[in-house]
């Protein structure tokens, strides 16, 4: 499994502007749960895989090489944790957060 960085074709950009390689990686199969479960602190590789229940050791191990590359995430003391670059993003990622639940209460209505 190839790393989707910036300036690389990625899916949905041929030249990887940075936005759509940001959302290529938040978009593959398991990233996010394991970001999300990251915010909480240092995991284990069976600790987090127990968090995203369902994921298999192959494809989890092939994701977290992803979000290594991308250095989101980074293998520490403690296990696997976000990087500073991580949690800057999930901080970011706040406001969509309160955004789609105004967005669903209007769906709901």
């Amino acid at each position: 499994m190839s790393s989707i960085l910036p300036n690389k074709p990625v899916r949905g950009s041929g030249s990887g502007v940075p936005i759509m390689a940001l959302f290529d990686i938040l978009g593959r199969k398991w990233n996010m749960r394991m970001l999300w479960s990251l915010r909480q602190g240092a995991l284990s590789f069976r600790s987090l895989q127990a968090e995203c229940g369902g994921v298999s050791p192959s494809v989890m191990n092939a994701r977290l090489k992803q979000l290594q590359a991308a250095q989101l995430v980074l293998l520490g003391e403690g296990g696997y944790e976000l990087t500073a670059m991580g949690r800057d993003l999930m901080d970011r990622l706040d406001p969509l957060r309160e955004w789609s639940a105004q967005w669903s209460a209007i769906l709901e209505e």
